[in-house]
């Protein structure tokens, strides 16, 4: 943990002249968007193959970093005392509360933190279900195959298979918003940490899927 601990206090020492006491809040949104880069590559290779295992290898990979995080804003001493604005890193909602309520200063940096990853859960949803429908629904054919390939789903599917993606489609994506409920409880470092990593992963996601129906038109 000491060598994840001295990487993002340089790293916030490097963006503190421009960003002072929130600098090591953007060290960790920039630690998270360096992680995603490396994790990037089996991504790629997971969305190609389009089945659950190879999905969760990614999400695996990053449960060490979340650990990491979590414990340096709870135990550690080095980095507890910095804040993003009036709020400490290590504060977990429930704190914040007993600190001027709901509104407060420090209230109202974690409301804006859950209106962001709800914004984002709202995006994954949305997408998730269009992706799903137009997945279950595509013909056969060339343009099928593109509608499917957008949606990361598997060519030859049959029609069981799509009546399960379409149920799974309107499930799944709700899942989006227990991220709101681990931030709730969890160090307000740990939370910036998965609104960056879901704010990525539906990024990544959208745009591994635009180049595939693309890709699939091209081969019409």
């Amino acid at each position: 943990m000491s060598v994840f601990v001295h990487l993002v206090a340089e790293l916030g020492r490097l963006l503190e002249p421009v960003l002072a006491e929130s600098a090591t809040a953007a060290a960790i949104v920039l630690f998270t968007v360096l992680v995603r880069l490396a994790l990037h590559p089996l991504s790629r290779a997971a969305f190609r193959g389009a089945t659950p295992a190879a999905g969760c290898l990614p999400v695996l990979l990053q449960l060490p970093v979340f650990f990491l995080m979590y414990q340096a804003f709870s135990s550690g001493d080095e980095l507890l005392a910095h804040r993003l604005f009036a709020a400490p890193l290590g504060a977990r909602w429930t704190e914040a509360l007993g600190e001027g309520g709901l509104f407060g200063e420090q209230g109202l940096v974690f409301l804006g933190l859950f209106a962001a990853i709800g914004v984002v859960a709202a995006w994954s949803a949305v997408r998730g279900r269009r992706a799903a429908t137009a997945a279950a629904l595509a013909p056969a054919g060339p343009a099928g195959r593109a509608a499917r390939a957008a949606a990361a789903a598997p060519v030859g599917v049959s029609a069981e298979q799509q009546e399960v993606m379409r149920k799974l489609g309107g499930v799944l994506p709700l899942l989006s918003f227990g991220t709101l409920i681990t931030a709730a409880v969890v160090p307000l470092a740990a939370g910036l940490y998965l609104l960056t990593t879901t704010a990525w992963s539906v990024a990544e996601r959208a745009w591994l899927q635009s180049r595939a129906a693309r890709a699939g038109e091209g081969g019409r």
